[in-house]
């Protein structure tokens, strides 16, 4: 058996054997708004595993198995049931999610340690890594609106109002400091546009 697939069955029995720690959450996910989109999230993520798994038992894997998830998870079901179940499985306390950014579904994301996510918006089929920060520039909340279908690669950063197009892909340890329009590859310090894209391409979509 390939080593990946029996890694992740291992993992899922122990998500199984584990699985009464995690019944607040699917509580939470059950009559959550968000449900929709975090459902989006696990097929995103579930990309990323070796085995085939449908919504519940991807759930349970990636609360079991992933602090970032965790993170993110309590980010969509809202701070009130957060503030009630977070303390029971931590998630992951160098990824940080502002309340008030707004998230489409389908996010991807790998190893985001020490990422802060401070945007106004950010669409659907958000990809980003390590490092990633998003904030306001100054005292006004000036905050960056992210499009559709983004990637960022490590280490990226976009702060003040700046607004980053549809089908983008922003390369790693770039610095954005100003609005990127659809369709296109930016990368450097600061950003640039380096090519166009074809949008029925991006992410493979």
């Amino acid at each position: 058996m390939n080593m990946r697939i029996a890694r992740d069955i291992a993992y899922l029995c122990l998500s199984v054997i584990f699985f009464w720690i995690y019944i607040p959450h699917f509580i939470a996910y059950l009559i959550s708004s968000q449900q929709n989109l975090i459902k989006n999230d696990l097929e995103e993520l579930s990309t990323k595993l070796n085995i085939r798994l449908g919504n519940t038992l991807g759930l349970l894997f990636f609360l079991h198995n992933n602090s970032y998830f965790r993170t993110f998870f309590y980010h969509r079901i809202g701070a009130v049931w957060s503030f009630f179940i977070s303390w029971w499985r931590p998630g992951c306390n160098n990824f940080i999610i502002s309340k008030t950014t707004t998230i489409g579904g389908g996010a991807l994301f790998a190893h985001p340690y020490a990422t802060i996510i401070n945007a106004e918006s950010i669409g659907t089929n958000f990809s980003f890594r390590h490092l990633t920060t998003l904030g306001n520039k100054d005292t006004n909340n000036n905050r960056p609106i992210i499009g559709d279908n983004v990637t960022l690669g490590a280490n990226v950063t976009i702060i003040g109002k700046i607004t980053i197009g549809n089908n983008v892909t922003i390369g790693a340890g770039s610095i954005v400091i100003k609005s990127v329009a659809d369709n296109c590859v930016c990368a450097g310090n600061p950003a640039r546009v380096i090519r166009k894209i074809d949008k029925e391409l991006h992410r493979g979509k």
